[in-house]
């Protein structure tokens, strides 16, 4: 019985004995995979706080540490170009495979991350600590699917309670990593298929850690601190959603400056290690121009009683541009290409958002901390239940209905961005635009930057064109009457096939030895070259569904193994039924297509004395 029927099928649905038995079997394993992932989970996670910590206290101690921090990035940076190119994509990772499981979370990906995280903090990094936990959970869980053997649902099931373990134990809010689980996933649906696993695991794992004597920072608010039971003023609530809106466009910002810094590195500098390297270059001099180190780490806590830290925050002083500075030094740290996490840091830039906030609005400045704390995270990952029950489990239920206000309204004021570009867009938050089904934030990042560049080229076509032309067109259509009385277009037919398969296909008659596992799609342009076949090309698809079946994309960190792709042969029809007569070998069970063209041969008119054939003839095929 699949994962999926078990947990979306109540015992009274199962007709028949053996349905019960083998129902009750699944449920016994599925307790026992869950319970085991939880507990794994949650002791990396007790360890990985534990060091994370002593790190902490280790460059408090040692100053000099920071001026290491660019060589434990090219360290950083060498280890994943080495041995963990396959888990780079991190969170984005995971969340592509629970949507589509294909080759899975690597196992790997536990230790490089929990490594990484931890000298990015030890050498003055400004990180979090959320991703490291995700990816823990992932990874670990990921392990336990491959040693099981489950299916795609039961992967997908699984991976989901490792990321509710990973969150709900790292940050001690079990309730919350159960729906974080559940609505990280697709921006406007929560995947309930998973909820009793999720739930299960975030709960134990929480235990877990805190049986190792783990324990979180506490936070408290002192406005309404005497009342039991949620109340609110209309007032008070309408400065809520005020503050929700900048809580919303700073998540924003902070997602779309992430995303943009690192593309612009990856660009311009090639070698992957030497960008952490630059980075840590750039956090030494941002300590040097602002004159201050509060703004590494994670914040959490300082042994200066007169630095910035999340607990002061909530204080009564205001700081008014700590906000800016911890965004600044979390962006140039992450997109460099260190390790930890988006969350911590946001809880920071959000706390100290809603403590400047509170000096302009007059209102207490504890409260709008702890709004600020939930609710830019909320903006920026595209969860506001998850941050709500956040807020609730960290600050009480007292503040409830201000800290639901704030997370929603930052989540609709955050559009379509966000930290995570492999989520899915299930409910777009605005009516306008067209984004295709089961689009990614990475895809409407894309659509959003075509406009800009459909604008550039509008603008060089005019400047290129005639000043006597009305517009390009005009002058193109202008071009084609001028050719069309000095050339002469012959045509004949010709056909074209194509071959779909996937770009994981093997031959086969190849060996299971890894020095034959040359793809199916190279071989078969390497035999149509042999065989004189005119063009031979090998096409990729990003996007689509073939035979009816799931929509596939392909994601910037992994390729996906199970997207449809084609090869593209072209040639007269005979030679074109030879090729695949002799090797139908290679093409049992592919779905091969076959088009009717024509090859135009286009001649100018230019003839000798004599009046014989037209000379200088060029080429091309259209449909």
């Amino acid at each position: 019985m699949s994962a999926l029927r078990l947990l979306t099928s109540p015992f009274s649905s199962l007709s028949g004995f053996s349905d019960r038995v083998e129902a009750t079997k699944t449920l016994v394993r599925w307790t026992f995979l869950v319970s085991a992932v939880a507990v794994a989970v949650g002791s990396a996670c007790a360890l990985f706080l534990w060091l994370l910590d002593r790190a902490t206290e280790l460059r408090f101690q040692f100053p000099w540490l920071l001026f290491l921090l660019p060589i434990a990035g090219f360290l950083i940076g060498l280890a994943y170009l080495w041995k963990g190119s396959s888990t780079e994509g991190g969170n984005n990772l995971i969340v592509e495979q629970i949507h589509e499981p294909g080759a899975g979370v690597p196992l790997r990906m536990a230790p490089f991350i929990l490594v990484a995280t931890v000298l990015t903090h030890l050498f003055g990094g400004s990180a979090g600590r959320e991703g490291t936990a995700v990816q823990l959970g992932g990874s670990l869980a990921s392990g336990v699917g491959k040693l099981f053997k489950l299916d795609s649902d039961g992967v997908r099931i699984i991976l989901m309670a490792g990321i509710a373990a990973g969150f709900g134990a790292v940050f001690g809010t079990p309730l919350a990593g159960a729906v974080f689980a559940l609505e990280v996933l697709t921006l406007g649906r929560v995947q309930y298929v998973a909820l009793i696993p999720c739930l299960a695991s975030a709960l134990i794992a929480d235990i877990t850690c805190r049986a190792w004597g783990i324990h979180h920072t506490l936070y408290n608010i002192s406005y309404l601190s005497g009342q039991s039971h949620v109340e609110f003023d209309p007032i008070m609530l309408l400065k809520v959603a005020i503050a929700g809106v900048a809580f919303g466009l700073i998540g924003m910002v902070f997602a779309e400056a992430n995303h943009t810094l690192g593309a612009f590195m990856k660009k311009h500098i090639k070698f992957a290690p030497l960008r952490p390297l630059v980075g840590g270059l750039a956090i030494i001099a941002l300590v040097y121009i602002f004159g201050t180190r509060e703004y590494l780490g994670l914040g959490v806590w300082s042994p200066n009683p007169h630095d910035v830290t999340i607990a002061r925050l909530f204080g009564p002083e205001i700081h008014p541009w700590a906000w800016a500075l911890k965004l600044l030094f979390t962006v140039v740290t992450l997109s460099a290409g260190f390790k930890g996490g988006e969350v911590t840091p946001l809880f920071f830039i959000g706390a100290a958002l809603g403590n400047a906030l509170a000096g302009i609005l007059g209102v207490p400045p504890d409260l709008f901390a702890a709004l600020g704390f939930v609710a830019v995270f909320a903006g920026a990952a595209n969860t506001p239940l998850a941050c709500t029950l956040m807020g609730i489990e960290l600050f009480g239920s007292t503040h409830g209905v201000y800290i639901a206000v704030a997370c929603c309204v930052a989540y609709l004021c955050s559009g379509h961005s966000g930290i995570y570009l492999s989520q899915r867009i299930g409910v777009p938050k605005t009516l306008d635009g067209d984004l295709p089904p089961d689009a990614t934030l990475r895809d409407a990042r894309q659509m959003r930057a075509q406009p800009a560049l459909a604008t550039i080229a509008t603008n060089l076509i005019e400047k290129v064109a005639p000043a006597s032309s009305t517009s390009a067109s005009t002058f193109v259509q202008k071009e084609s009457e001028s050719m069309s009385h000095h050339h002469a277009v012959t045509s004949r037919e010709i056909g074209l096939v194509r071959i779909y398969l996937k770009p994981n296909d093997r031959s086969p008659q190849a060996t299971k030895s890894w020095w034959n596992q040359t793809p199916l799609y190279r071989e078969l342009v390497k035999a149509a070259k042999a065989d004189g076949i005119m063009n031979a090309t090998a096409h990729h698809t990003h996007f689509g569904y073939a035979n009816h079946g799931s929509v596939h994309a392909e994601g910037a960190e992994l390729a996906n193994p199970e997207l449809t792709m084609y090869v593209e042969l072209i040639c007269a029809r005979p030679k074109l039924e030879q090729f695949c007569a002799k090797h139908a070998a290679l093409l049992a069970k592919k779905v091969i297509v076959y088009k009717h063209l024509e090859h135009w041969t286009l001649a100018p008119h230019v003839v000798d004395s004599d009046n014989s054939t037209p000379q200088a003839r060029a080429a091309f095929t259209t449909v």
